[in-house]
């Protein structure tokens, strides 16, 4: 068993992680806490607490937001310690049969890319359509879905079926040395959310920058992670970072439009091989370095703030931004992609974007759903209090949690990608500059 001890004696039971944590907003009992959990983990190490089904329930029930880790003096890793007493509950118990279907296909490429066409062409049978929410709704009670509720449509060509490996820009200058990067995609990108990742190719390049689509990427593992398959998470370790080393030293970056990939991809697979695959730390550590959040590079290392501070902007958007909790809390990644947005109109603030959406993972958003139902409502109040068109950010788990909720309490913004909103802003300023062009001939 994991030597869980080894962090939670140096709990100080301050109390600082209690206030924000998620669960315990909507079920405040010290079990459902930070200080709780770290008492209990210590407990069931020591043989003094059973691992029987109250534990697991009780565990299972964190959302792994990661505010706790982000507010604690000791800064004690306390999400990857619930991972690995998840990973034990899923050694006892079993790993439920669909989850276990799921993470089949997020390893095998191939048997994802057949259920995602035959859910395409299927999709309407049991779900209506809504275009414009990018959803379809449930016709029917299903197994672990309501009538009514939304979920991401399928696309007809994944992001990775849709583009070549090699995208050079053709009007990158000669004289200076070519820029370069990988695109990572994620799962939700790649078969839902397609228009992420043709908005993240199209801005590089407007930027003059090559890309490079690695198509034998896989899952970066967090969906099978969080739910304590370790099995399924140590090979999409190891079959991803031996697959970056082919290309590293190719590329300046490999950009990652979502906050849970990038988060795991950097932090989650640094805590999970310095306990468990040392052979890989050099190669983490070197590939790490080059793997970054959109926004983030985009405003830091290129100059498409200057550029979009140019464009004629025929329409100004009004928008909310929702703080990721795996870019905002773990990264402190928040001014990025607000400077981003700011010059392509308003960023309007909602009260608090800094709480978590209530998104949790595939357990809760199944087996506990009401649990992220109840965590929904409150972001879902929270952004339509707030007079924008859109609310936006860089993660497509939040983005499904905030359209269903947003949905539920009668709110019409539509959610896009702060990719897609720039994306779009600058095709309307290339195209009243070359209209303007045109009528001054």
């Amino acid at each position: 068993m994991f030597n869980f001890s080894q962090y939670s004696d140096l709990c100080i039971k301050c109390g600082k992680c209690i206030p924000n944590c998620t669960i315990h907003r909507i079920n405040p009992d010290e079990v459902t806490s930070p200080r709780g959990f770290l008492e209990l983990l210590k407990g069931v190490e020591e043989g003094k607490i059973p691992l029987d089904e109250r534990a697991k329930d009780i565990f299972e029930s964190c959302f792994l937001c990661n505010q706790c880790v982000s507010v604690c003096p000791n800064s004690l890793p306390t999400d990857f310690m619930i991972e690995n007493v998840r990973k034990e509950i899923g050694e006892k118990f079993g790993i439920a049969p669909f989850k276990r279907a799921f993470f089949y296909l997020l390893s095998h490429r191939w048997a994802y890319d057949l259920v995602a066409r035959l859910g395409f062409i299927f999709q309407s049978c049991g779900f209506k359509i809504e275009k414009e929410k990018n959803s379809m709704r449930s016709r029917f009670n299903l197994p672990l879905i309501k009538k009514g509720r939304l979920l991401p449509s399928m696309k007809r060509k994944s992001f990775l079926r849709k583009y070549p490996e090699k995208i050079e820009n053709p009007s990158s200058n000669s004289d200076s040395p070519r820029r370069k990067v990988a695109i990572f995609i994620g799962c939700l990108a790649n078969y839902h959310y397609t228009e992420v990742g043709d908005a993240l190719v199209n801005i590089l390049k407007f930027l003059n920058i090559d890309i490079f689509i690695p198509k034998k990427q896989l899952c970066c593992g967090a969906p099978a992670y969080f739910t304590g398959d370790f099995k399924t998470t140590e090979k999409l370790i190891r079959h991803n970072l031996d697959y970056f080393a082919t290309f590293i030293d190719k590329v300046e970056a490999i950009l990652v439009p979502e906050a849970t990939c990038t988060a795991m991809l950097k932090k989650d697979y640094r805590e999970y091989i310095e306990h468990y695959l040392p052979e890989y730390r050099e190669l983490h550590r070197k590939i790490e370095k080059k793997i970054f959040g959109t926004t983030y590079w985009l405003h830091n290392f290129t100059d498409l703030k200057e550029r979009l501070a140019q464009l004629e902007s025929p329409d100004p958007v009004e928008v909310t931004y929702h703080d990721a909790c795996h870019f905002g809390k773990v990264f402190g990644i928040r001014e990025e992609p607000r400077q981003l947005l700011s010059q392509i109109g308003e960023v309007k603030e909602m009260e608090d974007p800094d709480l978590c959406c209530g998104f949790g993972g595939i357990t809760i958003q199944t087996e506990k759903y009401h649990l992220a139902e109840k965590e929904g409502r409150i972001k879902g109040e929270m952004i339509k209090k707030v007079d924008a068109d859109f609310v936006s950010a860089e993660c497509s788990a939040c983005r499904i949690q905030i359209t269903e909720n947003l949905d539920k309490v009668g709110d019409n913004k539509i959610f896009k990608h702060p990719l897609e909103l720039i994306w779009e802003q600058i095709e309307r300023g290339m195209g009243k500059s070359k209209g303007s062009g045109k009528n001054s001939q």
